[in-house]
Order: structure tokens, then sequence, then C-alpha cells
């Protein structure tokens, strides 16, 4: 009786989640399937025909992956360094590594357009030191939006990470070191495997943020640098087409689930081979 008496307690939270996100979507995403005779790919297909929104596609794929994998790769050490701190010291490091979040992005988007300009603090120490005769372009391009929605991102892979591997024992890596390993193989036979639930979550979480970031690739990425975000944008605000600006979206979140059951399979096999 109890039991039921809570499950009652989730109702107003569903019929909110109901009525101002599944419905929107549910119509949102129907919309791009109605044509003149009825239900129709029609849309779908011609957006995957046109090579301007396939590169424009690849080119967001692209760097939501590539900011995953940076991401992973400067946040397991990072988080590995944390968790092994006094639990005092943890919560400074950890308060230190999401402060950027309370930031708006904006502000920060616009930090990164004063570092990467060609009057930015790069291009002139580059030139003080005469290691160039001209300004280089670094801002309005990929590597831009890429250094942007890292920057953006990381706190939450290292906070994803920190939550699991504070949970693994030291003396594990002792154990392995006592067994012949080295620091570095045993890192990657202990403490890897057991961090890939907070691996996956981190993940996802900077893929699915980095796909649909608008602020971040509209300030750093530039007109020439379009991303599926900026295209919606674009397709509803500029030329009025919502019906187009729907199927962008709903590419957007077909991909986003695609990518996400991709990473969980990759992470079960990891497990499956004890990596």
């Amino acid at each position: 009786m109890k039991k039921r008496w809570l499950y009652t307690l989730l109702i107003p939270g569903l019929i909110i989640i109901i009525a101002f996100l599944f419905i929107p979507l549910i119509y949102t995403i129907g919309t791009t399937f109605k044509g003149e005779t009825g239900f129709t790919f029609e849309r779908y297909v011609n957006f995957f025909k046109d090579g301007y929104f396939v590169k424009i596609f690849n080119r967001t794929l692209r760097i939501a992956l590539i900011t995953a994998i940076i991401s992973m790769i400067l946040g397991m050490p990072v988080a590995y360094y944390i968790s092994r701190t006094k639990k005092s010291v943890r919560g400074i490091f950890i308060a230190c590594t999401v402060f950027p979040l309370l930031t708006n992005s904006v502000v920060r988007s616009f930090a990164w357009m004063t570092i990467l300009g060609k009057n930015g603090v790069i291009n002139k120490l580059l030139l003080n030191l005469n290691i160039i005769e001209k300004p280089l372009k670094l801002l309005y391009t990929e590597s831009a939006i890429i250094i942007g929605t890292v920057y953006l991102f990381l706190p939450l892979m290292v906070v994803s990470l920190v939550g699991v591997m504070e949970n693994i024992e030291g003396d594990l890596i002792e154990a392995a070191e006592s067994l012949g390993a080295s620091k570095i193989k045993a890192f990657f036979k202990v403490i890897f495997p057991l961090s890939v639930p907070g691996l996956i979550v981190g993940s996802v979480l900077v893929f699915t943020g980095a796909f649909t970031a608008y602020t971040t690739p509209q300030l750093l990425g530039g007109n020439k640098n379009i991303v599926l975000s900026t295209l919606v944008y674009q397709r509803a605000m500029t030329l009025g087409d919502w019906t187009g600006a729907s199927v962008v979206a709903t590419v957007m979140i077909i991909t986003t689930l695609t990518v996400i059951a991709i990473i969980n399979k990759l992470a079960s096999r990891l497990n499956e081979r004890g990596m």
C-alpha cells in the first residue's frame, strides 16, 4: 500500500514531462513524416542526398566525437589524481573543476575569441617571439570549435570519472604492482576497467553536449563552419522553414541515441574482455 502511495508522487512530474516534452516532441517529429500523399520518408531522403546538409552533419558528428575523445584523454588522469587525494582537498579540486560551468557559455566563448583571434593572446605571443611573420587563422575554424567545446564539457567528464574512481580501493593498484605490473599497466588493467561506468556517463554527456551545442560553434566557428544546431536556427528563424528545422532536429535526436547505444555496446565488450 505504501509503495502504491509513493508511486502517486510521480504523477505531477509525469504529467509535466508528457505535456511539455513528449507531446511537443512527438508532434515535431510527426510533422516531418507527413507528405501530400500521406506517410513519407522523402524529407529525410532529400536531407541525406543534399551534399550541403551531409557536409554539416559530418562536421557536427566529427566535432562531437573528437571532443569526447579528447575529454576522455584529458579527463582520465585528472580524475584519477583528484580521486586519490584526501577528501577535504578533493572537494576543493572538484569545486575548481565545476567552477567554469557556473559561467555563461557566451562569456566563455568570448574569452576564447580574445585568445584565438588575429590580435589575440596566442598570435601576439608568437609574433613577439618571431615564430610567425603574420597572424595565424585560429578563430572561425573547426579547431576553434573543438577547443571551445572541450573546455566547455571537460568538467562533466572529470566529475563523472571522479565519482567512480574514488570508490576504487588503492590496495588493488598495490596488489597489481606486487605481482610485477608497472604503474601504467596496473592503471590500464585495474583502474581503467573499473572506471568504465563513469567513462560511459562522461562520454555520453560530452558527446551529447558537443553534438547539440549552439553558442560555442556559432561564436567560434562563424558562418563558414555551420553545425546542425546552427542549421536548425537558420532554417526556423531565418528562413521560416519549421518543417525543415524539425527534420534536422529529428536527425540530431536519432544520431545521438545511436551513438549512445554504440558507446554502451563498446563498453560492454570491454567488460567482457576484462580490459
